[in-house]
Parts: structure tokens; C-alpha cells; sequence
């Protein structure tokens, strides 16, 4: 199957971007709602197509949709994730267990509650986070 403008286009980008460009595949689809691209890259190359809070994907969404205004199309760009990679650093620190108490304890300060019950120490700091806003509370502004 010959690839498309908008294949070649997402393709040439994200091969500039990661390490491992022999690893990115594009398959696109069409439905109702437009042209449904979606990305796989290698494990690691994973953040460097996200980016930081995501602006690197939302960048190439950006750039798909100036295409689509040109070539009269909605593009939407979906970057499906590997789910049996494990970040180095996190392997570093230890077992699979200490990336699950690593995680909670991000969700924990961002204020998620459905995990802290998982370890001690994200309930910890989900404790003294609660205690911290109620001091807040308090206050008479």
C-alpha cells in the first residue's frame, strides 16, 4: 500500500525526532469523523514524541491540522503506547513494587486519591497534604 501525504508528513517528522527511526509505524485510517493516524514508535522513544506536559504531540497535531485545512481533511493523530516498557531510572530505584509506590506517590501530589491507599508512603503524603489545605481553610481571607 502506497503511504499518503499525511503518513509521509507525521513519518518524516517523527523520524527527526527519535532515536530508534527504523521503529515508527503509521497505519491510517478513515471513518466518519476524518483521517485517524495512528503512531508507534519504539519504548523509548515514547517521551520524545510526547513531550514535556505533551507539547511535542500537540505540536504535531497542530501541523496535521494546518494539512487538513490545505488538503480539505480532519486529521486526528493517536500515539498508542507500549505498555510492557519500564523507564530505566525507575528499574534503577528497584523492583516493580517500588515503581508502583514511584506512581502513586506522583498521583498522590496531584491529588488523586484511588491510589494512596497503596502505599505507605504516598498516604502519608496524602495526609499531610489534606492537613496543609484544611490549615488553609482556616484562614480568614
Amino acid at each position: 500500500m502506497a503511504t499518503t501525504i499525511d503518513q509521509q508528513f507525521v513519518e518524516y517528522i517523527v523520524k527527526t525526532l527519535v532515536n530508534n527511526p527504523d521503529k515508527v509505524e503509521i497505519k491510517r485510517d478513515i471513518d466518519e469523523k476524518g483521517v485517524l493516524l495512528s503512531l508507534t514508535v519504539d519504548p523509548e522513544d515514547i517521551g520524545r514524541v510526547i513531550g514535556k506536559r505533551g507539547a511535542t504531540a500537540q505540536s504535531i497535531r497542530t501541523l496535521l491540522r494546518a494539512l487538513g485545512t490545505k488538503n480539505d481533511a480532519r486529521y486526528n493523530l493517536k500515539i498508542i503506547n507500549n505498555d510492557d516498557y519500564v523507564p530505566r531510572e525507575r528499574v534503577e530505584r528497584g523492583t516493580t513494587a517500588g515503581i508502583v509506590d514511584t506512581v502513586s506517590e506522583d498521583l498522590a501530589a496531584m491529588g488523586t486519591d484511588e491510589v494512596v491507599e497503596n502505599s505507605p508512603k504516598s498516604s502519608k503524603l496524602a495526609e499531610k497534604t489534606r492537613q496543609e489545605l484544611a490549615d488553609l481553610d482556616d484562614l480568614d481571607i
